[in-house]
């Protein structure tokens, strides 16, 4: 928990934060709309016998008492998949609509791919991109197993992205959740600070950048972009904010989910960014009982 120390400044209740981020995490689903209502869903786990509990921001979270969400029934007809809850959280920010075209930069293994084509009722189009050959089998299987029909999985480094295979100008939103140093999964893998290092973060930061300015010019004016990480980081989040803004016609966006969460930060280790990155949301193990993570909304300008 050494590498956490750098964020004491960040953090109100560190000795908190430290201890949410030792204990493990709660088991938590997501309901696949494109198969089941929640009460299917919740009906199927109560005659397994599986104790549930509803998370009050979304319809479609449940934190579950098993530690085994994948071998349930619901889980094997599809009607649930295993999802971390604030993982959850970018594709209900970017709310896309059925027959809306959606762009999912970085979408393997698929849960938010999957929870994005269930919000817009399996119709319109998802682009499920992923620069990993090998992670794209995970993303088929998943979009298969929950009954996804309007996904179209491509294998690109997002950061040259060609909107030319699909005879398209624009998307009308995007999903940017981007590789990172992952210092936020550590309740869910407690080896995910072993490797560690400073040097790392600052190359995958040079990768953020390009990803999400692709992303804001590859999305039509008016359109919505989200940007989201699981890193506490600042350099992968407000400092990748602050270079896009600069460089790109976009601005950031206010939004709420309904969870517990921290404004963006305006400086760090001597740098100081655009003020607006305080519309981003910052997101603690110990506010929610979740893993850590970082989002933002832009709006692409004209």
């Amino acid at each position: 928990m050494e590498t956490l120390e750098r964020y004491e400044p960040l953090v109100d209740d560190f000795e908190a934060f430290l201890e949410a981020c030792r204990r493990p995490l709660p088991s938590v689903v997501r309901v696949n709309t494109i198969k089941a209502t929640p009460e299917r869903a919740t009906a199927a786990l109560d005659e397994e016998g599986v104790g549930w509990t509803d998370r009050e921001w979304s319809d479609t979270v449940l934190e579950l008492d098993t530690d085994s969400p994948g071998s349930t029934w619901a889980s094997y007809h599809g009607w649930i998949h295993g999802q971390e809850e604030v993982s959850a959280i970018p594709a209900e920010v970017l709310a896309p609509e059925p027959g809306e075209r959606v762009w999912d930069a970085c979408a393997a293994p698929g849960s938010k791919t999957t929870q994005l084509a269930a919000l817009m009722d399996d119709e319109g189009l998802v682009v499920a991109n992923d620069n990993n050959l090998g992670r794209l089998s995970a993303l088929r299987f998943n979009t298969e197993r929950l009954g996804v029909t309007n996904a179209a999985v491509t294998n690109a480094d997002a950061r040259n992205f060609s909107l030319k295979p699909f005879d398209l100008d624009a998307f009308d939103k995007a999903l940017v959740d981007v590789p990172c140093s992952c210092e936020g999964t550590v309740r869910k893998n407690p080896t995910a600070l072993d490797d560690w290092t400073m040097d790392h973060v600052r190359s995958v930061a040079g990768v953020q950048k390009g990803i999400l300015r692709r992303a804001v010019q590859a999305t039509r004016e008016g359109g919505t972009v989200v940007y989201s990480t699981c890193t506490f980081a600042p350099e992968e989040n407000e400092a990748v904010l602050d270079h896009v803004l600069a460089e790109e016609d976009c601005r950031l966006v206010e939004f709420d989910v309904g969870l517990d969460s921290r404004p963006g930060v305006t400086e760090w280790d001597g740098q100081e960014f655009d003020e607006s990155v305080r519309k981003a949301r910052r997101f603690y193990p110990h506010h929610n009982d979740t893993g850590g993570f970082f989002c933002a909304k832009l709006e692409v300008a004209g």
